[in-house]
């Protein structure tokens, strides 16, 4: 038979890593830091795991992930059940937690957004290959994603593919592929990344037969900026075609190869019965369906 979880050590392990330190969770449940240890330890024994890693901030181990997720989730069902009841505190917002990439969020999510109205958004910008630990931590309740396998707890369905074209300045390919080969020019051609984890560029140098993209490379943490930053000329990248198209139709940009990448994108978020997590499901699927390639 399984050991049942008491709420009151689920939610102390909750506070302690949203809080950071065992003394701010203790602050923050208006009980003693020893009150605090003490249940922590209880649940620790209680399910035969290590469930926080002592550092500061203190961060869940991956059993603790679980744990965390399942805290939040009770949350979750406990606000839209007072909500249910008309019981919600005067004026709460329901506020929804969510994992977006950058250029996702730069084009085309924002606007699925205002089709659930009446919900109050929190947005964790992170690359699309990563945005799914966020929600196996529990640190989201929804994600937009490249990774199909559902996490552990989550429904997933698919949105579309993202586009993404090879561009540069003019001035740049000028100066750096002129008269050269692609696969010849781009490994040696500086290159705009979004950052270290962007694998995005050197993918589509493999894709030529070489090994990765240029040594010279700057990061750009920011759609708006990677875009600025390829059209300066300070080096060529892969765009969202969205984003690139206009600037292609204005000459401040060039096609470098008839070539081009998608992203394949799925959106996860926790399998709940959740009116805010499924007015939000429908807005992200309906505005995906129009913005994205299918």
């Amino acid at each position: 038979m399984m050991p049942d979880l008491p709420l009151d050590q689920i939610r102390t392990l909750l506070a302690v890593v949203d809080e950071g330190t065992f003394d701010a969770a203790a602050a923050a449940l208006h009980v003693t830091p020893s009150a605090v240890s003490q249940r922590v330890k209880a649940l620790e024994q209680r399910t035969g795991r290590v469930l926080l890693q002592r550092t500061k901030p203190v961060r869940p181990t991956d059993s603790g992930a679980v744990l965390v997720r399942y805290a939040r989730q009770l949350a979750r069902l406990e606000r839209d059940a007072w909500g249910e009841l008309g019981l919600s505190g005067a004026g709460e917002p329901t506020r929804v937690s969510v994992a977006v990439n950058a250029d996702s969020l730069a084009t085309w999510f924002l606007p699925a957004l205002t089709r659930a109205p009446g919900l109050c958004f929190e947005l964790h910008r992170e690359d699309e290959d990563h945005t799914a630990a966020l929600l196996r931590e529990g640190l989201v309740m929804a994600a937009v994603t490249t990774a199909a396998e559902p996490v552990p707890g989550c429904t997933v369905r698919p949105l579309g593919r993202m586009r993404y074209l090879p561009v540069a300045a003019p001035e740049f390919t000028a100066a750096h592929l002129d008269g050269r080969s692609l696969p010849d020019a781009l490994p040696e051609a500086p290159v705009v990344v979004f950052d270290r984890k962007d694998d995005f560029q050197d993918a589509f140098v493999r894709r030529l037969g070489r090994g990765a993209a240029g040594a010279l490379r700057h990061l750009v943490p920011t759609s708006e900026g990677f875009l600025d930053a390829v059209a300066a000329g300070l080096g060529w990248g892969m765009v969202p075609e969205v984003q690139a198209e206009p600037l292609l139709a204005g000459g401040r940009l060039v096609l470098l190869a008839r070539e081009w990448m998608d992203a394949t994108l799925y959106g996860q978020q926790w399998r709940l019965d959740s009116p805010a997590l499924a007015a939000l499901a429908e807005a992200v699927t309906a505005t995906a369906t129009s913005a994205l390639r299918r």
